[in-house]
């Protein structure tokens, strides 16, 4: 990059006047948006909305995940400012990609926070874009699905997680990160016979008949193949993506509220989500990043790793699909 090239790249989330384009600033300075993107409410011509859920009221065990959306933007000004490592697509130059702020939300009046993050999405989404939600609790991605379940019936999900998180609580108005897609399933907004669990090493007796790819099978069989054998059950339907950073081992992504070990590594999880590229993907989320239990900030970094992919699969399927 030139040096001219440098002095004319400041805070651009601010004051780009576009949409699309890579940013050329030093990683340390600067408006931490995420990927340097704009900063907007204004969804006119989006294609795709960074939206951050600093909600971490539904864990079972360490909070500290409402940090999770600021540092993983903080983290994210350490990737390429253009088309990411092993991609052959550039999201930030093909397509107007802002960051949406944050959902607005009362911390103390917990039981009408569902309700306002799915009129959130609802919003990106009548407006013709799709959502990249940074969490935040995994619970988020339940209020987060009814939205996409209404504009498009029943998907396909696909699960990074140590956990299923589909425990049987049939109190619907409960507020749980580890039994909404127990819910999900029961609401019909996903089909579990196309829904894929990968990296799951905790015990449920009842798997809803979710297709279950544990960790045990990713060491095994190998990234690519498992690879494979998603996109093969998924085949051409719309999915929705989740990535619970806990799915990769504690020694890769401390900072998390319920680390469990015998996880992916960074590099399984990365050549998996790479190959995982044609998959009809419409939308997705990154959660369970808490800061406060990683000094180093590795876990957020890896939660802005997944965020960038997630983006890059959601833009390799618009490619494809138009």
């Amino acid at each position: 990059m030139a040096l001219e090239d440098a002095k004319n790249q400041v805070d651009t989330a601010i004051q780009a006047g576009t949409h699309k384009g890579p940013s050329f600033e030093n990683t340390f300075g600067g408006v931490t948006s995420f990927l340097r993107r704009s900063y907007t409410k204004d969804l006119t011509n989006v294609d795709l909305a960074v939206t951050g859920v600093p909600f971490d009221q539904a864990v079972t065990n360490r909070p500290g995940t409402r940090l999770g959306p600021r540092a993983i933007r903080e983290a994210s000004a350490l990737q390429a400012p253009d088309a990411p490592y092993g991609w052959d697509i550039d999201p930030v130059s093909d397509y107007n990609v802002v960051d949406y702020g944050d959902l607005a939300f009362d911390y103390a009046n917990i039981p009408v926070f569902p309700a306002a993050l799915t009129a959130h999405i609802t919003g990106i989404l009548e407006a013709g874009a799709a959502s990249l939600c940074l969490g935040g609790d995994h619970y988020i991605s339940f209020p987060i699905l009814r939205a996409y379940a209404a504009k498009f019936g029943p998907l396909s999900l696909l699960q990074f997680d140590a956990h299923t998180d589909t425990w049987a609580d049939d109190e619907m108005s409960r507020v749980d990160h580890g039994t909404m897609f127990y819910k999900a399933v029961k609401e019909g907004l996903v089909d579990p016979k196309r829904c894929v669990q990968v990296g799951i090493r905790t015990t449920n007796p009842d798997t809803l008949g979710v297709n279950i790819i544990d960790a045990r099978e990713v060491h095994s069989i190998g990234p690519q193949a498992v690879a494979q054998k998603i996109k093969a059950i998924l085949g051409n339907y719309q999915t929705y993506l989740t990535f619970d950073i806990d799915c990769l081992d504690p020694a890769f992504a401390p900072g998390t509220g319920t680390p469990v070990w015998g996880g992916l590594s960074s590099a399984q999880a990365s050549i998996i989500l790479r190959d995982l590229a044609g998959i009809n993907m419409v939308g997705g989320d990154v959660v369970e990043v808490s800061p406060p239990y990683d000094t180093t900030g590795a876990t957020a970094i890896a939660g802005a790793h997944v965020a960038t992919d997630l983006m890059c699969l959601w833009a390799w399927n618009k490619r494809a699909r138009g």
